[in-house]
């Protein structure tokens, strides 16, 4: 599996994944951190990141279980760097990113926002932690 950082052409498949719509990925590729994996000529996965007031937010992850947990590797990295926390929602949904984030050492900090009458739960990882 090989993780790169994103570019404006991945816009189609970040919205397959994501089931969005491609101009919202679009932006979402110019305003954060955002990370790709592939394995071929196939996206499995993807990560969106920006920090603010001391947490490094993941305000977009998807894909398989191994490939978010690869995916990962990055704001985590950046957060044990800059001595930050990190944080993320995580639909009820979507169990393999579930999975994941809880694989990679993340702890259930409680209920997050409803998202289109989704719940979510809120996930935080501290700098301390975050050495992987």
């Amino acid at each position: 599996m090989e993780i790169r950082d994103a570019v404006e052409d991945d816009a189609e498949r970040l919205a397959a994944l994501a089931d969005g719509p491609p101009d919202v990925m679009r932006n979402l590729v110019h305003d954060r951190t955002v990370r790709v994996a592939e394995e071929g000529d196939d996206t499995v996965g993807f990560v969106s990141f920006d920090a603010e007031r001391g947490t490094v937010h993941v305000t977009q992850l998807a894909g398989t279980s191994e490939a978010c947990e690869r995916l990962l590797a990055d704001p985590i990295e950046f957060a044990r760097r800059e001595h930050m926390s990190v944080e993320l929602l995580v639909p009820e949904s979507e169990r393999e990113v579930r999975d994941a984030v809880e694989t990679t050492g993340f702890d259930s900090t409680g209920t997050g926002p409803r998202f289109d009458g989704e719940e979510t739960t809120r996930y935080r990882l501290e700098p301390e932690r975050a050495e992987h």
